[in-house]
């Protein structure tokens, strides 16, 4: 038995490896893409009633059928195999509830499972190791207590002379006292026999006292693997994970969050009322019904917690969207109302020699052969289906809205997406479009895409469409629109593929640079000097530019930033027309790429043409910059917010942070015989950016004695750039999702 695993562990295959696992008990998602790997030794799995502890070892064993994903044991997959096959292998389980016969006695079970077996674990042997059962060898399985007979359901498996021994809460309803001689007994069979364990349990002490590692299950899905012995002496971990009626996912992330190594000062909290939703408040069974909504609105509770920021959470995938190494078009729309023209859509790209998916997102409830139907895309909502299927119009598609892009930001394997419909289905399909990365085709044919179309794209590289005549059955305009969209997407998808296959491409690293027109000499005398080994990306700070960067870092798409140009924050402080989001810089603080930034053009809030100016700033230092666009001089106060907004963000970066502070101006408008030259605000600004700025060896605000359009200025940038990303040709960063 040593011998053997032995040998396995040297060829470095897990014992036991799950990847991706879904489960479904009717329209119940039981397992939501497991992921564990048991190299060797003993694992534990712990969690709450109801979290599909007992589905994982049914899943295992091959006594539920498996939706998607892998089961490996030492390499052979066990997906599709019969349970007799799979205890064959070498796969030993312990049910929950040790399942005996009540008419058969101690004897008769054993002899039943060990006659004519060779091993090392035989039935004499299990009497010398169970000598209780010795005694008892003639009464029957009703006739023992309840440790007897886990004891017989332990030594059953044994005689299998397994390789894995798979245990299903062998402690359940014990006494203590024969908890701790199952445990001894665990401790045992881990240690001594050499055998691989995969212990489900929801005694803390036993899962951490037999095993190394433990697994955390939390609503279908394996939330964490820690080490026993933190679980073990840390009670408020135990509280937060495991504890009853709390959020223990997203607690569990808020701690992640904050032990983290950083240096960020802690958000202060405020008591709230909280919600607490169970999307099957009655245990489900495969042949289950959905819950109404009113019936988990009824059942849900209020709870007092404390309201931090948001987290955003890694949901898993709830099936596959395609084949390992597939990619797919997504057809999306709401079948009900609009299926002739997806339909339509979809048979020209399939014709084209691509794969097509049809999402249906409607909300009424009904089947519409769609590959991916619209319950299963309702399942992501936060409340599940009842968050989407309601009486209410407007709610319904609010939550489908949600549903879809929760969804979506999920998947891979995605090739290109596209959509037809008016202003809801656009609306409903535009947010999962622009959580997509850049390059990906996405196309939105729409009856409202002939006017302003800015909140539906954002920073996204969305093509929209207009549709001419509304998206309303095939007439001799519709089919021609539809068409073209179908076929330009199919032609973008094929160029992004043979693109992607060709050997000479780019392959220079991208980074990217922010740049207002104050700030135009800085920005091209660094990519003069970076673009022999990088591929220089340049960013028009007005709002969307800047969260079309942050996109990108988000997508994995940069190796690095170069933001000289933070200007968008002047206007979302005072108010200004090219405003940045609450979220700028969150990208780079999430990656934990290496920041280099500056102050560039933070002299100036922009307006429209001049007569749009607020009365309120008439009477201040306006410049006009052309006939469409006024800037506004910002004022020492002004800059003192400023910096101390920005100095917040630095802190919260853990990776390396070079921020120049250019003390001879920060726009071209701001230099000495300029309008706004004002050295007092400038000092304003880096005064505050210098007093919130926590600064170590790794996060430095630099003052230089130069103009930020100078090209002493610039150099520094590029030297910094350069040191901090390994000479310029830095390493390709893992996507961020």
């Amino acid at each position: 038995m040593a011998e053997r695993q032995g040998e396995r562990r040297r060829i470095g295959q897990p014992t036991l490896e799950i990847r991706g696992l879904n489960v479904y008990y009717g329209a119940s998602h039981a397992l939501q893409g497991v992921d564990l790997t048991l190299d060797s030794g003993v694992v534990s799995v712990v969690g709450r009633n109801g979290m599909g502890k007992t589905t994982l070892c049914n899943a295992i064993m091959g006594l539920v059928p498996v939706s998607s994903g892998s089961i490996t044991f030492a390499g052979q997959q066990l997906v599709g195999l019969t349970p007799s096959r799979i205890a064959q292998l070498g796969i030993g389980y312990v049910p929950q509830g040790r399942r005996l016969w009540r008419s058969l006695t101690v004897d008769e079970h054993l002899r039943m499972v060990g006659a004519g077996r060779s091993g090392a674990w035989t039935i004499d042997r299990v009497y010398s190791t169970f000598p209780r059962l010795a005694e008892r060898k003639t009464n029957g399985g009703g006739q023992l207590s309840g440790g007897e007979q886990q004891m017989l359901a332990i030594a059953r498996a044994l005689l299998v002379n397994p390789k894995l021994l798979v245990m299903d809460e062998p402690t359940e309803g014990l006494a203590p006292v024969i908890v701790n001689q199952v445990e001894e007994i665990l401790l045992h069979i881990g240690e001594e026999d050499g055998i691989d364990v995969l212990v489900i349990e929801q005694n803390i002490g036993v899962a951490t006292a037999v095993a190394e590692r433990v697994g955390i299950m939390v609503n279908g899905r394996i939330n964490r693997v820690i080490d026993s012995a933190q679980l073990a002496t840390d009670r408020d971990l135990q509280q937060r994970l495991l504890g009853v009626g709390r959020h223990s996912e997203d607690d569990g992330r808020r701690q992640a969050t904050a032990d983290t190594e950083g240096e960020a000062a802690p958000v202060p909290v405020q008591p709230t009322a909280q919600k607490i939703y169970l999307s099957n408040p009655i245990v489900p069974t495969r042949w289950s019904q959905p819950v109404p909504r009113r019936q988990i609105i009824q059942s849900a509770r209020t709870v007092s917690g404390t309201a931090g920021p948001a987290v955003a959470r890694g949901l898993p995938e709830l099936r596959p969207l395609a084949t390992p190494g597939e990619q797919v078009v997504i057809i999306a729309g709401t079948l009900d109302t609009k299926g002739e023209e997806l339909r339509f859509m979809r048979d020209l790209i399939r014709e084209a020699g691509l794969p097509v998916r049809m999402a249906d997102l409607s909300t009424a409830g009904r089947h519409s052969g769609a590959e991916i139907p619209a319950h299963q895309i309702a399942a992501y909502h936060p409340r599940g289906a009842s968050g989407v299927f309601s009486s209410d119009r407007g709610e319904a598609v609010a939550g489908m809205t949600l549903a879809f892009e929760r969804w979506i930001r999920r998947q891979s394997g995605i090739a290109g997406i596209i959509a037809a419909g008016g202003s809801g289905g656009t609306a409903m399909v535009a947010p999962a479009m622009r959580a997509l990365p850049v390059g990906v085709p996405k196309i939105i044919i729409s009856t409202i895409a002939s006017g302003d179309v800015s909140r539906y794209v954002g920073p996204a590289d969305i093509t929209m469409m207009h549709s001419v005549a509304d998206v309303q059955g095939l007439n001799s305009i519709t089919r021609q629109v539809l068409a073209n969209g179908a076929n330009a997407l199919a032609g973008m998808v094929r160029a992004r593929r043979d693109t992607q296959q060709q050997s000479g491409r780019d392959d220079r690293p991208a980074v990217a640079l922010t740049m207002f027109g104050v700030t135009t000499a800085c920005v091209r005398q660094i990519a003069a000097e970076l673009e022999s080994d990088h591929d220089c990306l340049v960013f028009h700070a007005t709002g969307t530019g800047g969260q079309s960067m942050e996109k990108l870092v988000e997508s994995g798409q940069l190796e690095g930033v170069i933001d000289v140009t933070t200007t968008e924050v002047c206007d979302m402080l005072v108010g200004g027309v090219f405003p940045a989001t609450e979220d700028r810089f969150g990208a780079m603080i999430r990656a934990r790429m290496p920041y280099i930034g500056s102050v560039g053009a933070l002299d100036m809030v922009n307006f429209r043409a001049f007569e749009t100016v607020p009365e309120a700033f008439r009477s201040r230092n306006l410049y006009r910059h052309n006939p469409e666009i006024t800037l506004m001089r910002t004022t020492p106060q002004e800059n003192t917010a400023m910096g101390r907004w920005i100095g917040e963000r630095l802190n919260r970066m853990e990776a390396p942070v070079r921020f120049f502070l250019p003390e001879g101006g920060v726009s071209a408008l701001d230099a000495p015989g300029q309008p706004f030259h004002d050295p007092a605000a400038d000092e304003a600004l880096f005064a505050a950016l210098e007093g919130t700025v926590r600064q170590t060896s790794t996060r430095q605000l630099i003052r230089l004695p130069h103009h930020i359009n100078a090209p002493e200025f610039s150099a520094e940038i590029v030297k910094a750039y350069r040191m901090l990303h390994g000479g310029g040709r830095p390493q390709r960063r893992a996507k961020v999702r």
